[in-house]
């Protein structure tokens, strides 16, 4: 559905050339819902901007639904541009149009008629649960209602992709909430292909179902998103992580184990589990079978897009020959161990 190819993107800057973007190589399959985050300044909403040629990369190619629209003119490119919606942050309405009239902006502008937009809009109005508000002005609605108008008026030209550029950092946790569980539901219902840019790690948790993670316009890690919150290899996405798992311990349990590892004595473990083990009493049975002592010292159990996950810090001591047994055991039953080399 969307390819980037060898995309990379450099600016003018008062200091000289700033590179935005460098090779960057990434598809996106029909259907899914894709999440790109990083920190501020990453390159997220250039990376966005350059999949609708909003900014036109540098070097590489750029190619949505079979067509190569960096090789597009002006004309076939605004025609292309129909079939990519996009929302945005602080919304972008008009105060002085309605809802309606925000919603059926684009395909005024497009020169439908005046019944062909009324039918248009009323369902769109409906599907982002607006029915009643549909006569009022911005100034009269909510911030999450606001971003409801925007996504149905990135809805009105009927896209097949539908590009979210930070759409809800400025929206409240529970209202943040709802316009996932909007995007979701649109997804599920239109089949529409949702990129979802983010610097949030509880957004791309509860939504997304593959995510790349950017640091300094380059991608550093890719891949599913459980997979990626299990396994993180990049201390970005760690870093992210952060605010979701509880991969640092502590400031007064480092200073504990610290102390505790100078006598050489256990293991400072983490282990990430998914699915049926975060049911099974796998770690019980190593220490039974493996005559091991284990301080859990951090860690949670979660869930993401149904799939139940954990993660828990632990230190773990025993014979040699016995804790690496157990270490072996816990791999087999699919949980994930991780030897953490420091406090």
């Amino acid at each position: 559905m969307i390819e980037l190819r060898n995309v990379s993107q450099r600016f003018a800057g008062p200091h000289g050339w700033v590179d935005a973007l460098h090779d960057i190589d990434l598809t996106i399959a029909a259907g899914e819902i894709f999440g790109i985050i990083g920190r501020s300044g990453a390159g997220k909403s250039t990376l966005v901007r350059t999949i609708n040629l909003l900014a036109r990369p540098t070097a590489g190619e750029v190619v949505v639904a079979g067509r190569t629209l960096t090789g597009l003119s002006p004309g076939p490119l605004r025609e292309a541009r129909r079939e990519i919606g996009m929302i945005f942050q602080h919304f972008n309405l008009l105060s002085s149009r309605t809802v309606f009239g925000n919603i059926a902006l684009p395909l005024e502008l497009a020169g439908i008629k005046r019944q062909a937009i009324e039918a248009a809009v009323m369902p769109l109005i409906e599907l982002v649960g607006l029915s009643a508000q549909r006569d009022r002005y911005p100034a009269q609605i909510s911030g999450g209602q606001k971003q409801r108008v925007g996504i149905a008026r990135a809805l009105a030209s009927r896209p097949k992709v539908l590009l979210s550029d930070e759409a809800t950092s400025a929206l409240d946790p529970e209202t943040t909430r709802s316009i996932l569980d909007l995007l979701k539901q649109i997804n599920r219902e239109l089949g529409l292909t949702i990129v979802l840019i983010t610097h949030q790690m509880e957004v791309i948790k509860q939504v997304c179902d593959r995510v790349a993670v950017l640091d300094a316009g380059r991608i550093v890690e890719a891949g599913g998103v459980i997979d990626v919150f299990l396994r993180p290899r990049h201390d970005v996405t760690r870093a992210l992580l952060g605010d979701v798992i509880a991969h640092e311990l502590p400031g007064a349990v480092k200073a504990r184990v610290a102390k505790h590892l100078e006598t050489g004595a256990g293991q400072l473990l983490r282990l990430a589990f998914a699915g049926g083990s975060v049911d099974r009493p796998v770690l019980s049975e190593a220490i039974r079978r493996y005559a091991l002592d284990v301080n859990i010292l951090h860690g949670q159990i979660d869930e993401i897009q149904g799939r139940a996950f954990g993660s828990l810090a632990v230190l773990a001591d025993g014979e040699p020959q016995q804790l690496d047994a157990a270490l072996a055991f816990l791999r087999e039953q699919g949980v994930i161990v991780e030897a953490l080399s420091h406090v």
